[in-house]
């Protein structure tokens, strides 16, 4: 068939379809015109053209922000209120240690409030003793003043140190029970979902996330309880020195509180915009270092690097958008520290004038003015960090929220007989890729699954071992249903063998008994001798005792293959779903590791998902998959003989 034929076979939609998702010049710029800044304006066009930016990027990330929150597919984002009471349920378990930290942090505050208070009645008393002509009693005030000082700053000292161990400790407490969770949360995903998501998401999640939440439990958390504490025993303490001179500051703090209100509306959604910008290059980095060499060999590098500038150039809009609310709302918080000082000082001298106001009670206005800065600048930043560390918590509880895609019954499987009826699977509504495939396997045989690519054989194998449930029909082991069974369970009734194999970071021994915990180092060495690996894992240095995985042993893809073949002598599931398992080794090592899988499936009942067809002709039957149904099913010898489908597949075999 010439090239001429292929194009004229294909339906000119699909063509249309296939050259436009090449087409460059037919996708939308990653980053819209609008958000680029005139090249040449003056300064009222500027302004209302960065207004104008702003107020397309905070659209944008309300677009993000609703498009995440009813995904169907891929990782979902909690709300703001699940954070809320996750953070309320952790602090609710570690009460003494909260109430320690705000107990520790009050009393520092209060020492560190009570100096200028004393300074300020030292001023009074001084000026009442010199204007009587009582130095002597002035000189020994100061000396007593500046006793009771200097013991209250090591007081402060003391609490200040337990008020920060305290703090130290809630939040690595905090965060080590955060952290668990999340892992649990990410153990518990159903494999279809996370089959369904992005590379670069997921990692952004478990790697950026994680470390943003750290920072915040770890440290803006405790901070932010600090300086509130802190703000609000200030506050208080300049009332009641002087309400008229503790005005300034209450008023400019009461206009400065809707601006924070207004960056805590819009920043959640711009960090977790950020967020997903992350997600997206990563997805994109990922992606072309796996196929790196596809890339090289199709040339593909300039494509792939404009790609990722794209990426990197919508993550810049959404970190603009950000940066806007951040510069907002500390020029706000900026001027609502500076400006009680001088307002303060002004609002004092006309207070003196008129003997509303002593030049004590000015000097600890003005030292309490001076007192907010510090706490009150930190509340900012920590708020800052606190919605950034939301929107990370928001992205990691998302995890949480995937429902399961199995609920487990009551049912005990009485036998071991597999029976498929009616098998219908959609990876997308309304595309199915299964079409009512019917399979009764009885215990002890050897099914294999052969077909075309892209037929359907991986997905029914997931469908016969428990992993994906299906859109219809059912598949039951011993009368209940897979998907009805705990996975506890499941496991040592049907495993699923594929072609991709794994090396947990821990010793051979570890890795082996991952399949059932707490069997000793005789049922190890029986597992790994089944497989015929215990030879060479007696040669290793230590044994059974080698570490293995990243930074450690690496093994060779054939060896890794007998560790996970090891794993499942120890589960001892009584039925076996095979997808090639050794398609991706070279064909010396695959032959030797078919020999070593023949202690593994003796006595079980096994599904072989056959790309090599010398896998089926020694199956017990042959089912013949095309187009998501069942074609053919038979002997090789019967289906040999009825020059079919398989017929045809076995002789460009062995041709």
């Amino acid at each position: 068939m010439s090239d001429t034929d292929l194009v004229v076979d294909l339906r000119d939609d699909l063509a249309a379809e296939s050259a436009r998702t090449w087409d460059a010049a037919h996708r939308p710029p990653p980053v819209p015109v609008e958000l680029r800044p005139p090249a040449r304006a003056g300064g009222r066009e500027r302004l209302v053209a960065l207004r104008r930016r702003h107020l397309l990027r905070e659209r944008r990330a309300q677009e993000f922000v609703a498009d995440t929150m009813n995904a169907t597919t891929g990782l979902p984002v909690a709300d703001a209120r699940s954070v809320v009471r996750f953070v309320g349920r952790l602090l609710g378990e570690r009460r003494g240690l909260v109430v320690a930290v705000v107990g520790f942090n009050a009393l520092a505050a209060l020492a560190g409030l009570l100096v200028p208070r004393l300074l300020g009645e030292l001023v009074d008393s001084t000026v009442a003793d010199v204007q009587a002509g009582r130095v002597d009693a002035a000189l020994a005030g100061a000396n007593t003043v500046a006793l009771v000082v200097a013991g209250l700053v090591v007081v402060q000292g003391l609490v200040t140190f337990a008020a920060k161990l305290s703090s130290t400790v809630l939040g690595q407490d905090v965060l080590a029970r955060a952290r668990e969770y999340v892992v649990h949360a990410i153990l518990r995903l159903p494999l279809s979902r996370v089959e369904s998501a992005s590379t670069g998401d997921l990692v952004t999640r478990v790697t950026r996330d994680v470390g943003t939440m750290s920072e915040s439990v770890r440290w803006a958390l405790p901070e932010s309880i600090v300086a509130l504490i802190t703000v609000v025993l200030t506050l208080v303490a300049m009332v009641s020195n002087s309400w008229q001179l503790s005005v300034p500051s209450l008023v400019l703090m009461a206009l400065a509180s809707f601006q924070v209100r207004r960056y805590l509306a819009r920043a959640p959604k711009g960090y977790l915009t950020e967020g997903g910008t992350y997600s997206r290059i990563n997805t994109t980095l990922s992606e072309t270092v796996e196929g790196a060499r596809t890339v090289e060999a199709l040339g593909l590098a300039g494509r792939r690097l404009r790609r990722g500038d794209d990426d990197i150039e919508v993550s810049g809009q959404a970190e603009r958008y950000t940066m806007t609310l951040r510069n907002l709302l500390f020029l706000i918080m900026d001027v609502a520290f500076s400006l009680p000082r001088v307002l303060v000082l002004l609002l004092g001298a006309v207070g003196y004038v008129q003997g509303w106001a002593s030049l004590g009670q000015i000097t600890t206005a003005i030292l309490y003015a001076e007192a907010l800065y510090g706490p009150f600048d930190m509340l900012v930043s920590t708020v800052d960090r606190v919605q950034v560390g939301m929107a990370s918590t928001t992205r990691l509880l998302g995890i949480a929220t995937v429902p399961p895609d199995r609920e487990a019954g009551e049912g005990v499987p009485q036998g071991r007989d597999l029976l498929a009826h009616d098998l219908r699977y959609a990876y997308r509504d309304g595309h199915d890729v299964l079409h009512g495939i019917d399979l009764d396997l009885r215990t002890g045989e050897r099914l294999a699954v052969v077909g075309p690519s892209g037929s359907g054989k991986s997905t029914l194998g997931r469908l016969l071992s428990g992993i994906h449930g299906p859109r219809t029909g059912t598949v039951q082991v011993g009368g209940v249903e897979l998907t009805r069974l705990p996975l506890e369970t499941l496991r040592t009734e049907v495993a699923l063998v594929t072609q991709e194999h794994h090396v947990f970071i821990g010793t051979v021994r570890d890795n082996v008994v991952l399949a059932r915990e707490g069997s000793d180092d005789e049922q190890v060495r029986q597992a790994l001798g089944a497989v015929d690996a215990l030879e060479w894992v007696d040669r290793l240095p230590e044994g059974l005792d080698t570490q293995l995985g990243s930074g450690h042993l690496a093994l060779t893809p054939g060896r890794a293959q007998q560790v996970a073949l090891a794993r499942l002598i120890l589960a001892d599931p009584h039925t076996i779903v095979l997808d090639e398992a050794t398609s991706l080794i070279d064909p010396r090592t695959a032959r030797h590791l078919e020999g070593s899988m023949n202690a593994l499936l003796t006595g079980r009942t096994v599904v072989a998902i056959a790309h090599r067809l010398h896998t089926a002709h020694d199956a017990d039957r042959i089912a013949v998959v095309i187009d998501g149904r069942v074609a053919e099913l038979g002997s090789h010898d019967e289906l040999v003989a009825q020059g079919g489908e398989y017929a045809a597949l076995w002789r460009a075999w062995t041709s």
